[in-house]
């Protein structure tokens, strides 16, 4: 999955290939460990929302983030039981939520769009091409609240 173009992953995602779910196998994206360690010497608090649900497939992501040195790892959240992602984001309220456009599974599973209205309001939502990393967008912290 790593060698692959954006576009060839995401017609993985789509057929369900297998690769997919090798999740232990996962490498980052670009630069991401090194952008996030950007974010969090400004100062930001940063939190992982996983799709996976169960035991071994969360902790398999668990041990990338420590893996690669992903800061805050510890930070993984994921849904229980009956939980849909807006009740997880909904429950931390973050500043920023930054997710990508769902384009394997459709854009009506992006998390932003099923968060309450109100709630909405107080958060920053930043939607990035699924696959396409975050080395696009802004080193500051200031720049990303202010980003789209």
């Amino acid at each position: 999955m790593n060698n692959l173009t954006r576009e060839e992953r995401v017609k993985l995602s789509k057929i369900r290939d297998s690769s997919v779910h090798d999740f232990k196998n996962h490498i980052p994206n670009q630069n991401s460990v090194e952008k996030i360690n950007e974010w969090k010497k400004q100062d930001a608090e940063i939190y992982y929302l996983t799709s996976r649900t169960t035991v071994k497939e969360v902790n398999e992501i668990k041990n990338v983030l420590q893996k690669y040195n992903f800061p805050h790892n510890k930070n993984l959240l994921f849904r229980k039981m009956e939980e849909e992602y807006k009740d997880v984001t909904e429950h931390l309220m973050p500043d920023i939520l930054i997710e990508d456009d769902c384009e394997s599974i459709g854009k009506g599973e992006i998390t932003y769009t099923h968060i309450n209205p109100d709630k909405q309001k107080l958060i920053k939502s930043i939607i990035i091409k699924e696959f396409s990393g975050i080395d696009n967008l802004p080193d500051n912290l200031k720049e990303l609240r202010s980003f789209y």
